[in-house]
């Protein structure tokens, strides 16, 4: 489950400063984007969402570079780094927001366990990364780690 008071308040705290945010996001579909567009008013700084599945559309999109994804993997530090940093360049939006995983119930290895998770986050001064290991089902490793963005953004924020 969303937590909608958080929800508001990343809402209020990108408004009250004036940036503007988009989303990169692989494992959660487009979830992310989903619910901060659910808020009135999430014009004001909500600029673009890209869901990037696909390594090549990783590349495309995002530019993240084959080397990366062939050394590291889809689900890294690395790529998210490469993907917030994709969008937040690509959209020229204050703040990227990136999001890669393993929401399962497949797909996980011993390395890499269903639930892995990596949120990057790219602003101007830095880029800072977070990772986490979720457990559940599909939907509840996607909610949970929409919660978890919202707070590392949330942290971000309040740094500002």
């Amino acid at each position: 489950m969303i937590n909608e008071e958080l929800l508001l308040d990343v809402s209020q705290q990108l408004k009250i400063k004036g940036l503007t945010l988009a989303t990169a996001e692989s494992c959660t579909g487009g979830l992310l984007a989903h619910i901060l567009t659910n808020i009135s008013g999430s014009s004001e700084y909500f600029d673009r969402g890209v869901i990037s599945y696909s390594n090549n559309a990783k590349q495309e999109l995002l530019d993240v570079s084959e080397n990366t994804l062939k050394r590291h993997g889809a689900v890294s530090e690395q790529t998210a780094q490469e993907m917030a940093t994709g969008i937040k360049n690509r959209s020229q939006a204050d703040i990227g927001i990136a999001i890669t995983g393993i929401a399962g119930p497949n797909g996980g290895t011993k390395d890499k366990p269903v639930g892995l998770v990596y949120i990057a986050i790219a602003t101007s001064k830095n880029i800072l990364v977070k990772k986490f290991v979720f457990s559940g089902d599909r939907l509840q490793i996607k909610e949970n780690t929409c919660n978890a963005a919202l707070v590392f953004l949330l942290e971000c924020l309040n740094q500002k």
